[in-house]
């Protein structure tokens, strides 16, 4: 199959003391099968040697590799506007500074957008990995609904590719404590307001590195984060009143016995 590389993809990337992990990653993205892309990193402050490596894939790929850097440490909402502003392609695709993702990744999921001109998200199932190997997979819906969520993000983040217009059409990432860790929750729900759409690929295309009991220790701020969250989605998608209870099982799962949520977890991401 001949591949149309006419379409540019603009990868953002915030990267904060990733160094050990950020060499594997970027190597993944210079051997995707679709070719016409370019990487935005921004530097969050780091402490560590994440610019020093940053800096060896611009001087070694200076046409597609471009380094951005934060004076002080700003969060990843800050620094991923930072990224959309010098971003040139037609499609916005994510990838973090410690995961993975198959060499054909960018190729089945800008199909998938050629394919369903109606689709302005697109994203993939994944799976999670730690140094003992693959412990976990997600099982996304296929085609999310206004009420899909309720449940949670129906998208996964890093592995996502969005059409540049859907950034631009809700400014892109909003800025607030109260979306510490759910910014793409809330950059969905967003865009489904403004009468956008989505899909998730049915195969796990993007691999997470991931602590296996990083659950266990969410901080209870982060789950209060959720609930507002669920409640703007509530309002701005107008979904039924009634559907405001939901907003408080993210508070009530806080308030379970950490080796209760464990068991749960795990068994939700087996099955998936």
């Amino acid at each position: 199959m001949v591949l149309k590389m006419n379409e540019k993809i603009s990868v953002i990337m915030g990267i904060y003391n990733c160094a050990a992990t950020l060499e594997e990653s970027l190597d993944c993205i210079v051997k995707q099968t679709y070719t016409n892309w370019e990487v935005i990193m921004c530097d969050d402050c780091s402490t560590d040697h994440t610019v020093q490596i940053a800096e060896q894939y611009v001087a070694q790929y200076p046409k597609q590799f471009v380094l951005l850097r934060n004076k002080e440490n700003k969060g990843l909402n800050y620094t991923l506007n930072k990224c959309l502003k010098v971003a040139e392609g037609d499609y916005i695709a994510r990838m973090d500074g410690d995961d993975l993702c198959s060499v054909d990744r960018f190729e089945k999921e800008i199909e998938a957008l050629r394919k369903n001109p109606g689709i302005a998200i697109v994203s993939t199932d994944m799976s999670f990995f730690d140094e003992n190997g693959v412990w976990g997979k997600t099982q996304s819906e296929l085609f999310p609904t206004k009420e899909s969520f309720l449940k949670g993000t129906p998208f996964c983040h890093a592995a996502c590719m969005v059409r540049k217009g859907a950034y631009e059409k809700v400014k892109g990432y909003s800025i607030s404590n109260r979306l510490l860790r759910v910014e793409d929750y809330h950059l969905w729900i967003k865009m489904y307001a403004k009468g956008f759409k989505g899909m998730n690929l049915q195969e796990p295309l993007y691999s997470m590195r991931d602590d296996r009991d990083a659950q266990n220790r969410r901080k209870f701020k982060y789950r209060l984060n959720e609930a507002y969250v669920k409640g703007y989605a509530v309002k701005e998608l107008h979904l039924k009143k009634v559907n405001y209870i939901v907003c408080l099982i993210p508070v009530l799962k806080g308030l379970v016995p950490p080796f209760i949520y464990h068991v749960m977890h795990r068994k939700n991401l087996k099955n998936g």
